[in-house]
């Protein structure tokens, strides 16, 4: 039988207190901001079932999300469609992370982020892959970002129905995909992807008017 890997504090132990685990959600989707976290876990209370945001259900997230809410220190970083277009993917995904370690409040003695590559900033920092998998402060910030990502879009699915953002929640499902070919982009969609981008050209009347409703 196969041992579980569940997240733990290993790498935490290594490094300088307090120490800020950190990931993103939504860099894949062709709709909507992508999201990053910073969380720093409390020495005592941590909420049991953190493990990595993929692993969970919706209704484990939003539990494990007010949960640390009360007992950790969270920061959170947004980079909207719009900009994601004008830096491209990967340097908003990076922004958001600088965004979201900002908000902390206070300058962590060490981050862990989830990933290959690091944001260009001057705390001490580690790069682990599958961090959301092993680390539990990146593991929690899993949860906030995939939490908080979701949200968002299920508050945009109401305004813009077209793209089943409810249950697709902005990536390139085929509902998504055939709503795009019928209604083409709105103003949360990301130009710079190509699916998005090869019905840039179509503004359909029905898509103009409801944006001007």
């Amino acid at each position: 039988m196969a041992r579980v890997i569940r997240p733990s504090m290993r790498h935490e132990l290594t490094c300088l207190s307090p120490v800020a685990g950190v990931d993103e959600a939504g860099r894949g989707p062709l709709a909507g901001p992508v999201v990053a976290a910073a969380v720093i876990l409390p020495a005592r209370g941590v909420p049991r079932g953190i493990d990595d945001s993929k692993k969970l259900s919706a209704a484990e997230r939003a539990r494990l999300h007010d949960r640390l809410q009360v007992c950790a220190i969270i920061g959170v970083g947004i980079v909207e469609a719009d900009e994601i277009d004008t830096l491209n993917i990967y340097w908003a995904t990076m922004k958001a992370m600088t965004l979201a370690v900002a908000a902390l409040g206070q300058a962590p003695a060490h981050v862990l982020v989830d990933g290959n590559r690091l944001p260009k900033w001057d705390h001490a920092a580690t790069a682990i892959i599958g961090g959301d998998a092993l680390s539990l402060s990146i593991a929690a910030a899993s949860i906030i970002a995939k939490h908080v990502r979701d949200t968002i879009m299920l508050a945009h699915a109401r305004d813009w129905p077209h793209y089943d953002w409810h249950s697709n929640k902005g990536y390139g499902s085929p509902a998504h995909l055939a709503a795009l070919r019928e209604h083409g982009p709105c103003p949360l969609h990301r130009r710079s992807f190509a699916p998005v981008r090869d019905h840039e050209l179509r503004k359909p009347e029905s898509l103009v008017q409801h944006a001007i409703s």
